[in-house]
Formats: structure tokens, C-alpha cells, sequence
């Protein structure tokens, strides 16, 4: 079974940029994709950045975060990375990490870490 860590959340003030961090572990199944999403109060969960795949991986973005926010992944480690520039208080949610392992065994999420962008 899968584990998932995230840790690297915090108080930032608009514009500014904080960096999470994401291990997965506890199997020995590969993880097939990894990825961050988040939810702010009243609103679902949603994708903002994923990476499919080994190597260097298909990266996928949510059109709000498109050249603020760059997902990348080190397969070795098993541990992801989401850095995260120009901060707005629109950012301020939860943020989870996913792990889909391959075989089919079902994803694995995170506790949550949470990001506020506030002055």
C-alpha cells in the first residue's frame, strides 16, 4: 500500500512563492502518475498540475496556474515537487498530493498541507 507525505505549505504574501513537496512509499509498485490538487473552502478538489508516466512524464496544468506554478518529479526518490511563483490569495487551499501506482492497486492521497496567501 501506497503512502503518501506532502509537507512544504505556509503563509506567503501575494506575489510571493513557496515550494511543496511530496513523497510517496510503502509499496513496491512503481508510481505510474503523481500529482497536486487542491481545495479551498466551499469548493472541490481540483487538479492543478500532474505528471503521467516515467521518465520525463506528461505534464498537465490547470489554465489558472499556467506559468506561475511548475510540476516536476523525481522518479528515484519517488517524490514530487510543485513550485509555486506569483502567489495570489486565490491560491489559498489545501493542497493534496496523488500517487496512481501501475497495476491498477487504487491512487493514494495525502493528509493535506495547507497554503495561504494573505498580507
Amino acid at each position: 500500500q501506497v503512502q503518501v507525505v506532502e509537507s512544504g505549505g505556509g503563509l506567503v504574501q501575494p506575489g510571493g512563492s513557496l515550494r511543496l513537496s511530496c513523497v510517496a512509499s510503502g509499496s513496491r509498485a512503481s508510481i505510474y502518475a503523481m500529482g497536486w490538487y487542491r481545495q479551498a473552502p466551499g469548493k472541490q478538489r481540483e487538479l492543478v498540475a500532474n505528471i503521467i508516466g516515467g521518465g520525463g512524464g506528461y505534464t498537465n496544468y490547470a489554465d489558472s496556474v499556467k506559468g506561475r506554478f511548475t510540476i516536476s518529479r523525481d522518479n528515484a526518490k519517488n517524490a514530487l515537487y510543485l513550485q509555486m511563483n506569483s502567489l495570489s490569495p486565490e491560491d489559498t487551499a489545501v493542497y493534496y498530493c496523488k500517487a496512481v501506482p501501475y497495476g491498477g492497486s487504487p491512487p493514494a492521497w495525502g493528509q493535506g498541507t495547507q497554503v495561504t496567501v494573505s498580507s
